[in-house]
């Protein structure tokens, strides 16, 4: 099921998109990786409008990284629109940008972001950042999910 869970990357830039899909592959990163290429793209994919309405093609994604500086609807657009819609408040999203300006976080971290990333300069930063990134937010939050449940459906001692 983990494997399976898909991820969205929100990125305009196409040798960013080129080498971010070579570091999942250098990762052994199995999940599925569906690109959009500036915000609202974004939003429909989310939304499943237009060209991204069926969902065996176009599944809802377990884990968003979502640039911000985009064209036509940035990241902050994209934050925005998401906390208007309650159905996604368990999507974990996780800037990935070359901003390191404080004020960027703190902007994101107001809009409810999950974590906020600087993409390294390096190739192999890169693969350790998403290897690091899908641990943390995918890996340990099914492992949590499924812990919860296990211990939901246990009978209370004494039972």
């Amino acid at each position: 099921m983990l494997n399976e869970a898909a991820i969205l990357l929100a990125e305009d830039d196409e040798n960013d998109i080129f080498l971010m899909g070579r570091a999942f592959d250098r990762a052994g990163i199995p999940n599925p990786l569906f690109v959009v290429r500036n915000g609202q793209e974004a939003i429909d994919y989310l939304a499943g409008k237009g060209s991204f309405g069926q969902r065996d093609k176009h599944p809802l994604p377990s884990l968003l990284l979502l640039d911000l500086k985009m064209p036509w609807m940035d990241g902050f657009d994209v934050l925005r629109w998401l906390r208007e819609h309650p159905q996604f408040n368990t999507l974990p999203v996780v800037i990935m940008t070359s901003s390191k300006l404080q004020a960027d976080v703190d902007r994101s971290r107001q809009l409810g972001v999950y974590d906020y990333r600087v993409k390294p300069g390096s190739f192999e930063d890169l693969v350790r950042l998403l290897d690091d990134v899908r641990r943390c937010w995918l890996d340990e939050r099914f492992n949590r999910f499924r812990a919860d449940q296990v211990t939901a459906a246990e009978p209370a001692p004494g039972e």
